[in-house]
Formats: C-alpha cells, sequence, structure tokens
C-alpha cells in the first residue's frame, strides 16, 4: 500500500476510494448502485471491496476482553 493514496488505507486500483468508506456506504443502507454513481467505481469494485473486508474480518485475531484479577 501507499501511503501517499488513501492515507495507507486500503483502497480501490486507480480510484481514492477506500474500503471502509465504500463498505460504510453500503452499511448505511445505500444501494450498489448509489454507490457505484457516488464514487464511480464499477460494480466489480464494489464486490471487490466486499471480498477484502471479509476477507480481513475473517482473519482478525480474537481479542478477548481482559479478565480482571478477583480480589
Amino acid at each position: 500500500m501507499e501511503t501517499e493514496i488513501c492515507s495507507g488505507k486500503p483502497c480501490l486500483i486507480d480510484t481514492s476510494v477506500d474500503v471502509a468508506t465504500l463498505v460504510g456506504a453500503l452499511g448505511s443502507g445505500q444501494s450498489f448502485e448509489a454507490v457505484q454513481e457516488t464514487f464511480h467505481v464499477t460494480y466489480e469494485q464494489v464486490l471487490t471491496a466486499l471480498r477484502y473486508a471479509s476477507y480481513v474480518t475473517d482473519h482478525l485475531p480474537l481479542r478477548m476482553p481482559s479478565q480482571q484479577a478477583e480480589s
């Protein structure tokens, strides 16, 4: 990743649209078509962002809340 593009965040190739922004737009209820128009991306780019987000979340280490020491 290049830090000059999207501040080093994962972004779609040949765009300055980061994956989190695109996935967040879909998560807020925008349609695929609205996201495509808003960010000037293709349907395949939207799917690629979703696949990437799915991969990343599937491979994050599980973080358990720290257990408080019992007195």
